[in-house]
């Protein structure tokens, strides 16, 4: 809750918008508003005002009204609940891209105006296209831009966390990535977390790209990972459309903050398909955060899928240790992927086994500290 007497306070003349008694009524209409996942590290009462000259940038925290329900009928909170929209209700949402084929493609817009919500998780953006099967997106109407007190937008990296000092490389990374969406890679990161802190291991975890929403990171949290990060966390609403050097610099800050809260082993999850501009950009080479990889497991969603995508992996010498995923409840698509990849194709309930976890993914390696990655 805010004090509502210190907002009374003379407000600084760096700003005119709003006057004392005007940004108590503010904070008072966000305290009442639907807030989204994407907000959770954002401290509203910083607001001052609302703005609508402000030309609109990714993370820019807005006030909004919802005009029309379409696709998104609910809005994650930032406690993970799942609130039904009404049309009338006013939200707390950033604006931001969306890459999702089984759903949006859209982007920031131009110039401040009616809009459209592309992600439960809380991103306001214009649709340029959908999937034949998804519904048209919710529509909204901005009421205006949180400004603080010097008259600039609210911005989720105003509230982000700091990068730790880089440590030397004595932890291990384990990624995930996969062909495509829903090829099941979250799955395949909360039964790798199982089997490795049931095993005794520390694990951290992160989801470095994608689109703001909790789902991924409460997978994570029950899986048993010690602590669980996203790139909402470094001020990205999403990955989408980011400079691919930012998208490089927050997987490393998640991956270093994981570290320096003591993680034994960090298993970060990539968003979407392998070709995806940033997931693409982090697997690069010559990217710093590719370098701290120390294995790499291949979600697929079936078995061309996973003959292409390991063939695209060894192609960038990135190691590689097994493909798994949605292909695996399949014998058949899994029989056709180990034939055709000349790799092992593990079921993904497999990686709960916590002697099978430490196995694939640990051994003593006095040169990397007291846990090191298999050769």
């Amino acid at each position: 809750m805010y004090d509502a007497e210190a907002l009374a306070e003379t407000a600084p003349t760096t700003f005119e918008f709003a006057s004392p008694g005007q940004r108590v009524a503010l904070i008072e209409r966000l305290e009442q508003a639907k807030k989204a996942f994407v907000t959770r590290r954002a401290d509203l009462t910083q607001a001052w005002g609302l703005s609508r000259q402000h030309t609109p940038r990714s993370g820019d925290l807005i006030l909004a009204t919802v005009t029309e329900l379409g696709h998104h009928t609910r809005i994650e909170s930032p406690n993970g609940r799942r609130a039904q929209l009404y049309v009338g209700d006013e939200i707390v949402v950033a604006y931001g891209e969306r890459y999702a084929p089984d759903q949006f493609e859209a982007v920031v817009p131009k110039e401040f105006g009616p809009c459209h919500l592309v992600a439960g998780g809380g991103i306001a953006a214009k649709m340029l296209a959908r999937h034949a099967q998804t519904r048209k997106p919710t529509e909204i109407s901005p009421s205006g831009v949180l400004v603080g007190a010097d008259g600039s937008p609210l911005n989720l990296l105003q509230f982000a966390l700091s990068r730790p000092a880089r440590r030397p490389a004595a932890r291990n990374v384990v990624a995930i990535v996969g062909t495509s969406m829903n090829a099941g890679k979250t799955t395949l990161a909360a039964n790798l977390i199982r089997g490795l802190s049931l095993s005794g291991v520390r694990v951290g975890a992160c989801k470095v790209t994608g689109t703001g929403s909790g789902g991924d990171l409460w997978s994570m949290v029950d899986a048993g990972a010690a602590h669980a990060v996203d790139f909402t966390d470094v001020g990205y609403s999403t990955t989408a459309g980011l400079d691919v050097a930012a998208v490089d610099r927050a997987a490393n800050t998640l991956v270093s903050h994981l570290e320096d809260m003591g993680a034994d082993i960090v298993v970060v999850e990539i968003a979407d398909g392998l070709l995806q501009r940033e997931t693409a950009a982090l697997l690069d080479p010559a990217s710093s955060f590719s370098s701290r990889i120390d294995a790499l497991l291949l979600a697929a969603a079936d078995s061309m899928g996973a003959h292409a995508g390991v063939e695209w992996l060894r192609a960038r010498n990135l190691p590689l240790r097994a493909v798994s995923g949605l292909l695996t409840a399949s014998p058949l698509a899994t029989s056709e992927a180990r034939t055709s990849a000349c790799v092992d194709v593990i079921p993904t309930k497999a990686f709960a086994d916590p002697d099978y976890a430490a196995k694939l993914c640990l051994r003593a390696n006095p040169s990397r500290g007291p846990l090191g990655l298999i050769s």
